[in-house]
Order: C-alpha cells, then structure tokens, then sequence
C-alpha cells in the first residue's frame, strides 16, 4: 500500500501537536488555580474503600480507551486524507487483427461454404475491436464485405451467403445432378420455383463468373491475390494480417492466370499475411474422375504452409467449429497486448478502523458523563 498525499500527514501530525501542547498548557494552567484552594481532610480513608478503587480503575479504563481511541481516530483520519492506493499492472489486449474470410464459391463446395459462414457468425458476434472482410471468388472475385468492424453488418452479409450456400444446395441436388430432371416435364408451379431460384444464383454468379467462358472457373490464385490486395496500407506492420481460405483447389483455368496459387502465396508471404486453409474431405471432393485428391490437396497445403498459417481438411472427426476454434488459437492469431498501470484506491481498512474508534471512544464518553 502507498499514500498518494504524504505530506498530508507531516501536516497532520503538526498541527495535532500543537493542539495538544495548547490544550495540555491551559490544562495545566487551570490544575495551578486549584492548587492553593482549601483542600478536603482524610480523603486517603475514601482512596482506600473497595467501591472507590473500583470506580477509580474503571475510569482509568474508560478514559485510556477513549484517549486511545481518539489517537487511532486521528491517525485514520489522517491516512484516509493521505489517500492510501496500490498500483496494479494491468494487461490489455489491443485486438488490431483484420481478418479476411475468402471463400471458393464453386458449387463444388456448398457444404463446406455453408457450415464456415453459418459457424462465423457466432464468431463474430463475440468479437470486439477486429476487422472483419469477406471475399467470394470464383473465375473473378467479389469482395462482399469490406474491411469492417460493423459486426451487424458482417453477420447480416454472412446470413446472405448462407441463403446462397443453400441455393447452390437445392440447384445441384435437385437439378445440375438429378438424372431424371427435365424443365420441359415440370408443372408450372415447380418452373416457376426453378426460374426464381436460377434468377437469384445468376445475381451472385455475375460478380464471380464473370468472363468465365474466355476465363474458366476456380482461379484460386487470383482469388488469394484478391484478398491479400483488399487489406487496405498492406506494409502496415501495425495490424495482424490473417486470410481464411476455403477451396477444393480444383483449378480450371482456359487462359492464362494474373497470378496463380504460388505466385499469391509468395505475395502473402512477403507481406507478412498468415493464410488458413480448409479443404474438404476425399468423400467431398467433387468430380475426382477429372481431379486427383491428393495433388490438388499437396498443392494447396504447401501454398498455405509457406505463409506460415495452418493447413485443414474438414473431416467428420474434425468439425469446422474446431478448425475456427483452432486457428483462433495460433500464434499468429494473438492479438498485440500492453501493459499498463492503474490506480486503485484502499480507503477500507483505514475507514474501518476510524468508524471502530468512533464507536468505541463515543461508548467510553457516554459511560463516562454517568
């Protein structure tokens, strides 16, 4: 414990003094006048009686406890006006992380797409001081939500991804992969159901299937370059770059690439960005008769890993939730902390102690006036 105000004290205990050298001078001085009045006989005979001697230490008591409480009063009264505190270090995190979640949003990876936004928005909604941006790409790359900190913003924008994700659902199942589907053979009801749902996935594809005839589909290094490009002052060493990637690698390039997966990782690389990466299970992986499994994972986790970051596949025995929880836990997901000091004031045990010598002198006064 340390005392703010000291000289408080060193006050205190002066101007204590000197009310105490003046009362005890004019004390003395009254004693003087008494001295030479006429003085009563055989008052030793009443020294000596029980009742006298009882009465007598009785008071001696009472008047010790109320001088001993009225110094312990002073002296409270007196650390209480010192302002007694203790310092504690205090650790804050400063949360300076912008985060970019960047989705594949081939219908390949429906699934995977669905259970990561639906999963983030619980994440998000926890978060506080972070920046939060979403990328969608597919031949081109939309960047759906900005660099933000407006978290109802983000979970609204994510709610809207899953209505795609949940589309994209229904229109390969019910649909692209149905044998059996024939627009001609539908009822007028389920047409219009089909024109609708095939009128809202054209609004998403715009932005990510854009020149897809010239460009092909799934450029997943233009995709990645795309993201680390978003964040905005990309040197700015101040902030915690990190890019969560979710993607099946099943690249399907007709022209050439402005960059593809290596080249964006090095770029990554270079400017300190960490990327995570999610891949979908053997079970998942769509088309394997045009793509081998294990080449477009080795490709994929060896871009990932040279950033740094950690590498996934989404398993039964390995939820997304614990993918997230998991990344979240990596050093280069730990925000930047400082230490700082804090005042905090201990104005209680002096406080208690003045009220208990309050109390007590007042109960040895009000004995003593009897």
């Amino acid at each position: 414990m340390e005392l703010m105000h000291k000289q408080a004290i060193v006050i205190g205990v002066i101007v204590t003094i000197v009310v105490l050298g003046l009362t005890f001078f004019i004390k003395r001085k009254k004693s003087e006048e008494y001295n030479s009045g006429i003085r009563a006989a055989n008052t030793q005979k009443i020294r000596n009686t029980a009742l006298y001697k009882k009465l007598t230490g009785r008071y001696n008591i009472l008047r010790g406890v109320l001088i001993a409480s009225l110094i312990a009063s002073i002296i409270s009264c007196l650390v209480l006006a010192a302002r007694p505190y203790r310092t504690d270090e205090v650790m804050n995190g400063v949360k300076k992380r912008d985060i970019i979640l960047c989705l594949d949003v081939s219908y390949s990876l429906y699934d995977l797409n669905y259970e990561i936004t639906d999963y983030l928005k619980g994440v998000v909604a926890g978060l506080k001081g972070d920046r939060i941006g979403v990328n969608i790409f597919n031949t081109s790359t939309v960047t759906y939500v900005p660099l933000t900190d407006d978290y109802d913003y983000v979970i609204t924008k994510l709610d809207e991804l899953s209505e795609y994700f949940i589309m994209q659902k229904e229109y390969m199942e019910n649909y692209e992969d149905n044998p059996y589907f024939s627009y001609s053979q539908m009822s007028e009801a389920e047409r219009e159901h089909y024109d609708e749902l095939s009128y809202k996935l054209r609004y998403y594809n715009a932005g990510t299937l854009y020149d897809n005839m010239t460009r092909g589909s799934s450029l997943i290094g233009e995709g990645l370059g795309t993201a680390l490009y978003t964040f905005p002052y990309i040197d700015d060493s101040e902030r915690t770059r990190v890019i969560i990637m979710c993607t099946d690698n099943e690249l399907n390039a007709i022209g050439g690439q402005i960059m593809n997966l290596k080249e964006a990782s090095n770029a990554c690389k270079s400017h300190k960005v960490t990327v995570f990466g999610i891949f979908p299970s053997e079970e998942k992986f769509y088309d394997p008769m045009s793509y081998n499994y294990a080449s477009c994972l080795g490709e994929f986790k060896s871009a990932i890993e040279n950033t740094g970051g950690k590498f996934y596949v989404r398993t039964a025995d390995q939820s997304v939730s614990e993918i997230v929880q998991d990344i979240q836990r990596q050093e280069a997901m730990i925000v930047k902390t400082v230490m700082s000091s804090q005042t905090v004031d201990l104005p209680e045990i002096p406080f208690v102690i003045l009220l208990i010598c309050l109390a007590l002198g007042s109960a040895a006064g009000l004995v003593l006036q009897k």
